[in-house]
């Protein structure tokens, strides 16, 4: 049976707070909606927690584990509507989430693939409304021409977030689904939400419509080292042969703005030796001007450890 939307749910391991993910969906505005669960090998008893929710629009299927994209990825394929949207076990959305960003890609018809939302951010619950409209970003269509900035596209990239985006199932569909090569836990997303942007019309709204629990997530808060590098810079091909070749000067910027980002805190941790050829990659010397660019060219050498050792104790010694 087709239906408008289909909810696609990945989880891992998240006993704690899936019921509350759940509850939230079963208490959308919008109902005309089916929701694919798919249990990437928990080992903590969640798909339990799934099978018991009273609410049958509620399936769940199970896979072994192999990451974050990959179980989306199988939620693509077993989905039924002609709008995918997702949510992560540990986040939640409110009420209006899915009328809202329904009703607004029925208004602007199929010329529009994406719309994406707003979000409290807990254990605060902050809204980040106010940091993206600083950053640039703005209510609306949005489409990528080659004067935008690339910081701006670095930016809507970042704020592209699965758990606030619905999009037509035949542009993700289109553009490759989400990124599972050895069970990418970082970043998954970004590959598609990247050539989404290079290539579609997108909607902005900045009001808050999902709530992510920074708390309960494994990849946030406090990092004890750097993060992994991102799937768009493993792989920066894939992307680019995707790109429209009006907007290939601009990917070259976004891939050398991250990539300086990337260097600059590989540095910080002391891994310097893998900054540096992520910087020879992907940064020339008339980037200069790009943000980043000073301390990634700090972080490709080995006093970047050092400094970020000294910061590290100065916070420490400000915090106790």
């Amino acid at each position: 049976m087709l239906m408008r939307v289909s909810v696609i749910v990945p989880l891992y391991n998240k006993a704690s707070s899936v019921k509350r993910a759940l509850d939230s969906i079963a208490a959308q505005t919008f109902e005309d909606f089916e929701v694919i669960v798919v249990d990437d090998g928990s080992t903590d008893g969640s798909g339990r927690c799934v099978t018991a929710h009273p609410d049958k629009r509620i399936r769940a299927v199970r896979q072994s584990n192999a990451g974050p994209g990959a179980a989306r990825n199988r939620g693509i394929a077993e989905a039924r509507g002609d709008l995918l949207a997702f949510l992560d076990a540990d986040d939640e959305w409110m009420p209006e989430y899915l009328e809202r960003s329904v009703r607004l890609l029925d208004q602007y018809g199929t010329g529009v693939a994406a719309a994406t939302s707003g979000y409290l951010e807990f254990p605060k619950g902050t809204s980040s409304e106010a940091m993206w409209r600083k950053r640039g970003l703005e209510e609306g269509i949005q489409q990528v021409t080659p004067s935008t900035p690339a910081v701006k596209l670095v930016y809507m990239l970042a704020y592209m977030s699965p758990c606030s985006t619905i999009a037509r199932a035949t542009v993700v569909r289109r553009w490759g689904r989400f990124y599972d090569k050895n069970r990418c836990v970082y970043a998954e997303d970004a590959i598609l939400w990247l050539k989404v942007l290079l290539n579609e019309t997108v909607s902005f709204q900045l009001r808050p419509l999902a709530c992510f629990h920074r708390e309960a997530s494994a990849l946030s808060g406090n990092y004890a080292g750097a993060r992994p590098i991102e799937p768009f810079l493993l792989e920066p091909n894939e992307v680019a042969a995707a790109c429209p070749v009006a907007l290939l000067r601009l990917l070259r910027q976004f891939y050398s703005i991250r990539a300086c980002k990337t260097a600059s805190v590989l540095g910080y941790w002391g891994e310097w030796q893998a900054a540096r050829p992520l910087f020879r990659q992907f940064v020339g010397i008339g980037d200069w001007r790009l943000p980043y660019f000073t301390s990634a060219l700090i972080g490709c050498t080995p006093f970047a450890g050092v400094l970020g050792r000294l910061l590290e104790a100065t916070r420490s010694e400000g915090n106790g």
